[in-house]
């Protein structure tokens, strides 16, 4: 059975995701009938769910404990710090349990939930604190020792989470989570009654800015739950097809087990908050919290917990597959290996498939203003077209464009422009960005990519990366896949390098796998092998530790070429 098939089956009449069309903010909107209204709606089966929600280091927290916490801190946000309908209630915080928890609070009241970068500086902080309008910063140790001058400066009360014995020195208000929060709950407090709307404001998270300070993407209630239907629908694709096509005595002697995720990407990025955490609420599914990203770590807690989905950039698989120690680790429960945030090399791919006794590579293509949702591709056809980011779900509507706006046929390359329920309604406080991006209801993403005869999406590569070497387009991303395909290397950055007489030429930056080696000369050499001569990179820089990342994943290109260049 293939994709399209499994769709027609999921979205039928009576099925689960079945499709209607509605007007949203005056556009026709195709959205699945079956969705949650709200994220409020989305917590609330969880308070009477057995097992184990959270699992961070030792701590294990149920789902009963988690939504009493939740709904403690909602009735403390609205009674002790005055939150109401519309307020932004800003998080910085590194992935505790405290931050999913927040998020449930902020989101249930009618209020606004903000992520700030765990990785800001002062001055980054700062900027976004005020652009926001903040009311309540909730944060770490460490956030709250950035931020406190731009909370007492702003007028922002704060709620400080494990500060252990440090005492933070602050001219504002400072609360600490532990005097307020286990009281409210051992009183028996219950989720405050507010009234929110599909298309009241629910999150604002803040895009990379890799240049100048970020903008605050802006999604509705509306847009975040169906994005989660839309992730939940493609599962159900994946499952119908496994289905019909799998070998029945497979079927009955592999062992199953239940669905979990191992959080390995910031809940600040939009890839951790909504198809991993906001999943697992969705779902009813265990979420295990690491520290920091640790690849053997992360084989313990997949072999202790059983964990079934990872979720994470191309480098952390590139990661867990080299780690030393990787086959004495017991891998047999993941069924998903992948993620997004930049393109997978095909060579990755292939190593995916060959390396775990069940997980399936997987891969996604989606941004922060649309929920992390979009194309994406899974097992065999991940395998068969290891370059494709896949198709979307019914739903959402994907359309390769020229300059003008014209759509383009199969083959042709253009900007990838999307339409649906779980695009961003815009920029906070920046209408002539809102304007730029999304025109007639369909946002620009600002990638070049095409499809293929078989409706299968292939990002190119970012428009601003592209290089131009005389007058001809080098897409970075097939650059890279071609150095990847060399056994040595473990990271691979291609970009432009300004060129008096060609404009640009192509540059590339390698990281080798550790105990390997690579010389420039076969780095232009495995190139030669696979593409065209002007593709091969002039200017090959071999470095000696990890590429730089933006907390995406993606590569700082314009850093590397300012240091190396």
């Amino acid at each position: 059975m293939n994709f399209d098939e499994a769709a027609a089956v999921v979205t039928a009449p009576g099925a689960p995701f079945v499709i209607d069309e509605i007007t949203v903010r005056g556009a026709p909107t195709r959205v699945f009938r079956n969705c949650p209204p709200t994220l409020r709606e989305v917590y609330a089966p969880n308070r009477t769910r057995d097992g184990v929600f959270l699992v961070y280091e030792e701590e294990r927290w149920s789902f009963s404990e988690s939504m009493a916490a939740v709904d403690a801190l909602a009735s403390v946000l609205v009674r002790e710090f005055g939150v109401v309908k519309g307020d932004r209630v800003a998080i910085g915080m590194r992935n505790y349990p405290e931050w999913v928890l927040s998020f449930a609070a902020i989101t249930s009241i009618g209020a606004i939930s903000v992520s700030l970068n765990a990785w800001w500086t002062t001055e980054e902080m700062d900027y976004a604190l005020g652009d926001c309008g903040a009311k309540v910063l909730v944060a770490d140790r460490e956030r709250v020792e950035r931020a406190a001058g731009s909370c007492a400066r702003l007028g922002i009360a704060i709620l400080a989470v494990r500060l252990g014995d440090s005492n933070p020195v602050t001219e504002g208000r400072l609360v600490r989570w532990e005097n307020v929060v286990p009281q409210a709950v051992a009183a028996g407090a219950t989720m405050p009654d507010v009234s929110i709307d599909p298309d009241d404001d629910a999150t604002i998270l803040y895009t990379s800015g890799t240049t100048g300070f970020p903008k605050g993407a802006v999604s509705t209630h509306r847009a975040v739950t169906q994005a989660l239907m839309a992730f939940g629908c493609r599962s159900a694709i994946d499952g119908v097809r496994k289905a019909a096509n799998a070998d029945p005595l497979v079927s009955v002697l592999a062992p199953v087990d239940p669905t979990s995720f191992i959080l390995i990407v910031p809940l600040f990025h939009v890839t951790g908050c909504v198809p991993v955490m906001l999943s697992c609420f969705f779902a009813g599914l265990k979420l295990v919290i690491m520290y920091k990203w640790e690849p053997e770590r992360a084989l313990q807690l997949i072999e202790r917990e059983r964990v079934t989905n990872f979720v994470g950039v191309p480098t952390q698989s590139w990661d867990l597959l080299e780690t030393p120690n990787f086959a004495k680790y017991d891998t047999s429960s993941l069924l998903a290996v992948g993620g997004g945030g930049a393109p997978a090399p095909p060579e990755l791919v292939k190593r995916v498939a060959n390396s775990f006794t069940s997980g399936r590579p997987q891969i996604g293509y989606g941004m922060t203003e649309t929920n992390a949702y979009g194309p994406a591709n899974s097992g065999q056809d991940y395998i068969d077209k290891p370059s494709s980011t896949g198709k979307a779900v019914p739903v959402i509507r994907v359309e390769v464009r020229d300059d003008a706006g014209a759509a383009l046929g199969p083959n042709e390359v253009g900007e990838i422009w999307f339409n649906g329920p779980n695009l961003i309604r815009g920029y906070w406080n920046k209408p002539e960005a809102t304007a730029e991006t999304i025109v007639d209801g369909w946002l620009r993403s600002g990638d070049l990519g095409k499809t293929d005869d078989d409706g299968f999406i292939y990002v190119v590569d970012r428009a601003k990366d592209m290089v131009i070497r005389a007058g001809e387009n080098v897409y970075c991303a097939e650059v890279e896949a071609a150095i990847y395909e060399h056994p040595s290397v473990m990271e691979a950055a291609v970009f432009g390098v300004p060129h008096e007489r060609l404009g640009e030429e192509v540059g590339a930056a390698v990281y080798c796998k550790e105990g390997h080696s690579i010389t420039v000369e076969e780095v232009q050499a495995i190139t030669r092998e696979k593409l065209a001569n002007f593709k091969v990179p002039s200017k090959v820089w071999i470095v000696s530790h990890p590429l730089p990342r933006n907390p995406a994943g993606k590569f700082l290109k314009r850093e590397l070429r300012d240091t190396l260049v």
